[in-house]
């Protein structure tokens, strides 16, 4: 039975949900993230592989890019490779709008680590769960009243996850305690470690565990660019706390802080962030739409819903994926703010200028600009680099790439642009200043 107009609408506006995808789902588009020779998780594989003795490896992208997705592939990757690999989403243990410190960071890992292997073997390192151990550590070295009793209505889990004043108090209560405390931690993950080879009778197996949601640490209003700050020196001033002998550590990492060079990851043992980049809908450098590119955005459309042409006209289709400057999550959702406007047969396929509505609702999303950020993002149009020239301003360029009002490509290089949906007015606020 054929699909009436209202069906077809409503299975492609479902059909592009956005969700983490699993290994072997058939709507996945490998040239998506695997652009030419550049595959991060076969990179980042082939590193754990030949780590001995444990270490970090870095992964970060633009919201958008598929990181969630990509470290599924990975975790089967490495299982096929015999490694006992956990994942840990963080945003289930932190305060992800907050400011981090080594402290809550470090609690927050072991803590994920430790509900991993309670959950897989039903049973703890020495019997005693990772919060167990903090809550005595608390009780005894830093005496914070709350650990006296249990929480009202919650555990220290949490409460660290949703109580900012909570958070707060462990913060400033554990900064005369930091080494102590980042000791704690490091030596229940050894144990972690142990136990785990134990159970799967191979005292030599990999144990990797995956820490996903890191590069959604970000500030909102007067707090955003002290949560900046916090994440940077988490991962530079503190680099060396966050390498656990023995475990094998995979940090997902907001992108700003690959811009700022290799210094986080050399404190890590030499660990190079892979990136995951916008897909490359326009040609090296240049705003010419890359026909490769478009193709894949196509073939990504139609493994989700076969019969997209009966919807889109292919001209309106592309013109949205040049709008959406190659982000997957942008994408979809241009094509998912048309369809709701559809109110009769004769409207579809819809034309190029069908779509230019959500091309003008996306962009108001993005406004208003300060004047100041307008000439920053002219330069970076001009040059195609980030133009950093001081770090004091890396919270602007994190609002920038957090935002997606400035994308990152990889064909031929690295290479960076403004959001296509914000290039006239960034044009424009040029020919305003040469006036």
């Amino acid at each position: 039975m054929a699909l009436t107009q209202d069906e077809q609408l409503g299975k492609l506006y479902n059909a592009l949900a956005d969700r983490v995808l699993e290994p072997g789902d058939p709507v996945y588009v490998a040239q998506v993230n695997c652009q030419g020779q550049n595959d991060a998780i076969a990179e980042i594989a082939a590193e754990i592989r030949w780590q001995a003795g444990g270490g970090v490896c870095l992964f970060t992208g633009q919201r958008g890019t598929g990181k969630s997705t990509e470290l599924k592939r990975l975790q089967q990757r490495l299982e096929a490779m015999q490694a006992v690999v956990f994942y840990a989403d963080l945003s289930e243990y932190m305060l992800l709008t907050k400011e981090v410190e080594i402290s809550d960071f470090l609690v927050s890992v072991a803590g994920a680590m430790s509900e991993q292997i309670e959950a897989r073997y039903g049973a703890s390192p020495a019997n005693r769960s990772y919060w167990q151990r903090f809550t005595e550590f608390m009780q005894t070295k830093v005496e914070i009243k709350e650990f006296g009793a249990k929480l009202p209505g919650m555990d220290i889990k949490a409460a660290l996850k949703s109580d900012p004043d909570f958070k707060l108090r462990v913060q400033e209560a554990s900064r005369g305690h930091v080494a102590q405390l980042a000791r704690e931690a490091h030596d229940f993950l050894a144990e972690a470690v142990g136990f785990v080879r134990e159970k799967e009778g191979d005292s030599a197996c990999k144990v990797v565990l995956l820490i996903d949601s890191v590069e959604r640490i970000r500030g909102v209003g007067s707090e955003a660019m002290r949560v900046y700050e916090s994440v940077r020196n988490l991962f530079f001033g503190h680099a060396e706390l966050l390498r656990v002998p023995l475990l094998h550590i995979v940090y997902t990492i907001p992108p700003y802080l690959s811009v700022l060079g290799p210094g986080a990851g050399a404190l890590m043992g030499g660990a190079v962030p892979r990136r995951l980049v916008s897909t490359h809908i326009f040609q090296d450098h240049s705003r010419d739409p890359d026909p490769a590119g478009l193709e894949v955005l196509r073939t990504v459309i139609a493994r989700r819903y076969p019969d997209w042409e009966k919807l889109f006209q292919q001209a309106a289709l592309d013109q949205l994926a040049v709008s959406s400057g190659g982000d997957l999550r942008e994408f979809f959702r241009l094509i998912r703010l048309c369809l709701p406007s559809v109110r009769d047969d004769s409207q579809l396929p819809l034309s190029p200028a069908a779509v230019e509505q959500s091309e003008n609702a996306a962009r108001s999303e993005m406004l208003p600009i300060p004047g100041e950020h307008l000439a920053w993002l002219q330069r970076i149009a001009k040059t195609h680099a980030t133009c950093l020239e001081k770090d004091a301003d890396l919270p602007t360029l994190a609002h920038f790439l957090d935002n997606r009002l400035v994308l990152n490509y990889r064909n031929g290089r690295d290479w960076y642009d403004v959001h296509p949906l914000l290039r006239e007015l960034v044009d424009a606020h040029v020919v305003r200043t040469a006036s």
